[in-house]
């Protein structure tokens, strides 16, 4: 521990760590360990008997918040969206990919999906972790904003039939709270 004298009468510490002590906690790593509460929430929305879906978005909330504080960035919305769900399969939610996904999007989703089930905890690449939290820092924050969630909302909604949509609707007023 080193002090410093800053002003006369008072006194500031500096603290200084041995390299890896924080090793677990520190940013690069925050990235990819999903927080207890997320946790909680999605854990609770199963024995709610909720969908796959509705437990990944907590996931996918968590994401939006993380680029909102700053904790890091995203390219666009859909990436955002896309490390929530991988989070949330690595957590042992069985999510699976989309019918109209791409071959890579579905070979990701099933190492994910055995990852989780595998339940061991496999050393992570140091320079891999630092290298992908330095990447996403670099990304804009605005993917995270109203605008460009309502916009990715909506342009997802085109995509389905009406039919569909109405269904979803239907569904959610049904299983509203009152």
């Amino acid at each position: 521990m080193n002090a410093r004298q800053s002003s006369p009468g008072s006194c500031v510490l500096v603290v200084r760590a041995p390299v890896g002590l924080f090793q677990y906690h520190s940013s690069e790593r925050a990235t990819t360990m999903p927080e207890k509460e997320t946790l909680e929430r999605a854990q609770q929305d199963k024995r709610e008997g909720k969908s796959a879906s509705t437990q990944a978005g907590e996931f996918v909330r968590e994401e939006i918040e993380h680029i909102r504080e700053g904790k890091h960035g995203a390219r666009s919305t859909r990436q955002a969206i896309a490390i929530g769900l991988s989070k949330a399969r690595r957590a042992g939610v069985e999510l699976p990919p989309s019918p109209g996904s791409s071959e890579e999007v579905k070979e990701q989703a099933k190492r994910d999906m055995r990852k989780a089930k595998s339940g061991k905890k496999s050393a992570k690449s140091t320079k891999r972790s630092r290298a992908t939290s330095k990447a996403l820092k670099r990304e804009g924050h605005s993917a995270a904003s109203r605008k460009a969630l309502s916009r990715q909302a909506r342009s997802a909604a085109k995509k389905r039939s009406a039919a569909s949509r109405s269904r979803s609707a239907r569904k959610a007023a049904a299983t509203r709270k009152k």
